[in-house]
């Protein structure tokens, strides 16, 4: 029997603190190379009892970008839920869409870690996850993640440090094909050999690249904006995460990275901005 108080997730966004493209397979996805953090900053999901089918309603500063009706958090619901339960889905929409955070395959993976939960049944294996998306299986498994292929190899980092962080997001989508259809380079080299302490790490992430971030700059010149403001206000790294148009700057205490967060908050009111650590 299910439980029959209500459940609660956070959805971390999704950070590629670096990102590079490998290859592509026949079938068109791309291989990539990439070091994936994640942030404290997120949706909040829940779930709650209900007799017969599974129902969603969306809340938040992000909501009106979502259909309620056709989203992957029923998707990955429907994946988990058997056939004689139900339940009732609040989505707090707290971050960008189509953003580069990973946003709607980190909602997914909140569902079935709730799923799970609720209804006490497995997880889906790895086929299933990648139905959803191809970042659903890291953002289930959560952490400082090595990811390779076309999301589906994962390996643990045991030795990232915290990090503390603005992310940016300009208000505009950006669509991940349309970055990757306009890639005029898909074979570069592979990350760098790990560093085996985290006093090496910041030295060693200046060394790797986002190879989607030139593209995604043609393509929305706002990225442009985000980065030289995060450099401007003390970033000691700025990059793009994912395909963009989200972005991260990296400083050395959460102070700074709150002060800066404010400051850039205030001189570009139209932005979303958000200073977190990792989880």
């Amino acid at each position: 029997m299910p439980k029959t108080e209500p459940l609660h997730e956070i959805a971390h966004a999704k950070v590629n603190l670096a990102l590079h493209v490998t290859g592509q397979r026949r079938d068109g996805y791309h291989l990539l190379d990439s070091l994936v953090v994640f942030a404290k900053a997120g949706d909040r999901l829940a779930l709650l009892p209900h007799e017969t089918g599974l129902h969603l309603a969306i809340d938040g500063p992000f909501s009106n970008a979502l259909d309620p009706h056709d989203n992957l958090v029923l998707r990955a619901g429907r994946m988990m839920m058997p056939s004689d339960s139900g339940g009732t889905l609040r989505l707090t929409k707290n971050l960008p869409v189509a953003a580069g955070l990973g946003g709607g395959s980190a909602d997914a993976a909140a569902m079935l870690r709730l799923g799970a939960r609720y209804w006490r049944c497995p997880l889906p294996d790895l086929a299933n996850q990648l139905r959803l998306g191809a970042d659903v299986p890291a953002c289930l498994m959560g952490g400082a993640l090595h990811m390779q292929g076309i999301g589906e190899v994962l390996r643990p980092v045991r030795t990232m440090p915290k990090l503390h962080m603005v992310l940016i997001n300009p208000g505009i989508e950006l669509a991940t094909p349309a970055v990757f259809a306009a890639l005029t380079q898909r074979q570069n080299a592979s990350l760098a050999d790990l560093p085996d302490s985290p006093r090496d790490f910041g030295q060693w992430l200046h060394h790797q690249r986002n190879d989607l971030q030139a593209t995604a700059i043609q393509l929305c010149p706002a990225i442009g904006d985000c980065l030289a403001a995060l450099v401007h206000h003390g970033a000691v790294l700025a990059r793009m995460s994912g395909s963009g148009a989200s972005c991260f700057g990296l400083f050395e205490t959460a102070h700074l990275a709150e002060h800066a967060a404010g400051l850039i908050d205030h001189a570009a009111p139209g932005w979303w901005v958000q200073a977190s650590d990792t989880v």
